[in-house]
């Protein structure tokens, strides 16, 4: 039986080179997309003014003749942070007088009582005991982190150990406004492009240091300017 000859219309490889041109365009669509969502996400933020650091953030430090100011966004749970915390309390006293040296909470989701720590740490907050509370939640970092069993009832045993109103910790612990309060940080360091923790602030600008040397070397010249 002879070959039939090929129907008429759009042949095989036509179609394939049609195909791979509606592929290309649908590409450049998405990727324009994409760009234009990116473009829309940093505009928004830049038009919602986000500070890196507010009035009621808390500072480890103070300094009388502040030159630069340092602000770290933290989770407690987080083992980066724990690291970078002995750093962070060297440098609030190195440069007690010209750095002031503040935190803001960023309780990551993959870390099931970062957000329960922070609460802890906002309720002691509430009666002037931010530094007393950060420094218990590192210190015993390994004793309560990384399990999900709920560790509220070891913080509120922290409160106790600083002789805390346990009443008035209790009910800070419950306010909706202490949750605000922790949310209004991470949602500022969402807008600020806070992608994880510890993420430092020099001055309003990010900075991504290698190590210890080179965050000394960015807060002299932030000081020497």
């Amino acid at each position: 039986m002879p070959d039939r000859p090929a129907p008429s219309g759009m042949t095989i490889q036509n179609k394939i080179a049609l195909g791979l041109l509606a592929a290309a365009v649908l590409a450049v669509v998405v990727f324009m997309l994409i760009t234009n969502n990116n473009n829309d996400a940093s505009e928004a933020a830049a038009s919602q003014d986000v500070e890196v650091i507010l009035e009621n953030s808390h500072r480890l430090s103070e300094a009388p003749n502040e030159k630069a100011v340092l602000v770290e966004f933290l989770d407690f749970e987080c083992e980066a942070c724990l690291a970078a915390y002995p750093v962070v309390e060297d440098l609030a006293a190195e440069y007690a007088d010209e750095l002031t040296i503040a935190t803001r909470y960023f309780p990551l989701p993959g870390h099931p009582n970062s957000e329960t720590a922070a609460t802890a740490v906002e309720a002691a907050a509430q009666q002037g005991k931010f530094k007393e509370m950060h420094s218990l939640m590192y210190e015993k970092q390994t004793e309560w982190s990384h399990t999900a069993e709920d560790r509220s009832p070891v913080f509120r045993t922290y409160a106790e150990q600083l002789g805390l109103d346990m009443n008035a910790y209790d009910a800070s612990v419950e306010d909706p406004a202490t949750a605000s309060r922790i949310a209004q940080d991470k949602n500022d360091g969402l807008a600020l492009g806070v992608e994880g923790t510890p993420t430092f602030f020099l001055d309003g600008e990010m900075i991504q240091p290698a190590g210890e040397d080179e965050l000394r070397q960015l807060i002299e010249a932030a000081i020497n300017e």
